[in-house]
């Protein structure tokens, strides 16, 4: 019955031509990324050169997530000052460019700093969209459908996005390993780009906001004055969300939720590459990370499936609750034993938890945030949600062994989602009323 459910929100949803159009766009979009980012994947954790240990793992994710931490906070109020579907247009465009100078840095000189370099701001060029999409989805659908919106189309892209890395897969099957693969491969995620730059182009200009009173001329000159304001505005979009209470707890609750997601998922890489297989087969810790990965997928599936049917009953502050009680009991469970079918129990209760949980904040953010602050709001989410993943990296190889696995670290942060539950149940369940900036 839930899955009719989630097919009937679906078709309610697709009614809405220009959602219609923006969901396509984020599909196509992050199958390309999908297929980008399942090449990092394998050249930063299961290169057969190299063995995964705690501190390289957890260095690799500080290089690739501090500089959009420290980027984000410029994301915001430019998203609520130019056309966002222009965002989405010349993002995507930008892509392009960045992942062909890719490919053909890989096909001639191989793996080497500009390769890495063009690689993170590729990758920050996708937050940005991400956002995007995020702060345009309210214009495209009614305020009683954003729950149901915020349910579906973040999953669904991210779904697509393991459609994505599965056509990686696939070219390795069909090719020999090397810069040959690596090329086609962002060949082909160039191509999405294209896609996703062109079908933009059938949403109006003004139709993702912001308001017209928000936007500004797009002249080098006004980007940095907006670029100098933009600490200022940042901080002013701060204390809105704080003011307001929901969304700033909300906030608060994801970049919690977060860091202890970042914890559990670099155990899962040094897990699946060195204790559930043989740490010198790293072909094999890649399909156990994939294997894993995908369990903890279906979790994700659960929760797009179980979060709209539980809307009536219980509100969305409620379900985070929910969410997080399932979280401390998926560390309850990792904690007994470092088997696999332990390991894949927790990892479908942690998915569920991260997806369900993420749904709702979603939600609470785009219905407690008034349009003009909704980018900066984004922006600010993507900030934190970045930088709790690099707080989580720095304590990873702190107290994780190579092998990933650590009792003492998974019954902590069992304690620590109860004590998330303690201060979110303490947070008023309406907004309160702020100055609309």
């Amino acid at each position: 019955m839930a899955g009719l459910q989630v097919v009937q929100d679906l078709r309610t949803l697709l009614r809405y031509a220009d959602f219609r159009k923006l969901f396509t766009v984020r599909l196509v979009s992050q199958c390309g990324d999908g297929l980008f980012q399942a090449g990092l994947a394998t050249l930063f954790f299961f290169n057969p050169e190299n063995l995964a240990t705690a501190g390289a793992v957890a260095a690799a994710f500080t290089v690739l997530l501090l500089p959009f931490t420290v980027v984000g906070p410029f994301v915001g109020p430019l998203l609520d000052r130019w056309r966002r579907r222009q965002v989405l247009l010349v993002g995507n465009a930008v892509r392009v460019l960045l992942a062909g100078a890719l490919a053909i840095l890989m096909a001639t000189l191989g793996v080497g700093p500009a390769v890495y370099v063009l690689a993170l701001v590729t990758l920050g060029v996708n937050r940005f969209l991400l956002a995007a999409l995020s702060a345009g989805l309210p214009r495209v659908v009614p305020r009683e459908q954003l729950l149901i919106a915020n349910s579906l189309t973040p999953t669904l892209g991210a779904v697509s996005a393991v459609v994505g890395a599965a056509v990686g897969f696939a070219l390795g099957l069909v090719m020999r390993q090397g810069p040959a693969l690596d090329a086609a491969a962002l060949t082909g995620a160039a191509l999405f780009f294209v896609a996703a730059a062109l079908l933009a182009l059938r949403l109006g200009r003004d139709r993702l906001g912001p308001e017209r009173s928000r936007m500004r001329s797009t002249t080098w000159a006004q980007v940095g004055r907006d670029v100098g304001a933009t600490l200022t505005e940042m901080v002013d979009g701060a204390r809105y969300l704080i003011a307001r209470g929901t969304p700033g707890a909300g906030l608060g609750v994801m970049a919690g939720h977060r860091f202890l997601y970042g914890l559990n998922f670099i155990a899962l890489i040094l897990i699946s590459r060195n204790l559930l297989v043989d740490p010198a087969n790293a072909s094999a810790g890649l399909a156990m990370f994939g294997l894993l990965v995908g369990i903890s997928f279906a979790g994700n599936g659960l929760a797009i499936i179980l979060t709209p049917a539980a809307r009536r009953l219980v509100s969305p502050a409620r379900w985070v609750l929910v969410c997080l009680g399932i979280g401390a009991l998926s560390q309850v469970v990792l904690a007994t034993a470092p088997v696999q079918w332990v390991i894949a129990a927790a990892a479908l209760l942690l998915g569920f938890s991260v997806q369900g949980a993420k749904i709702a904040v979603d939600t609470i953010v785009h219905r407690d945030t008034h349009d003009n602050v909704r980018g900066r709001a984004f922006a600010l989410y993507d900030v934190l949600y970045n930088a709790a993943f690099v707080g989580a990296a720095a304590l990873a190889a702190a107290v994780l062994p190579d092998t990933g696995y650590s009792r003492a670290t998974f019954a902590a942060l069992g304690a620590v989602y109860l004590l998330l539950v303690l201060a979110y149940r303490r947070v008023p369940t309406a907004p309160q009323p702020a100055i609309e900036r």
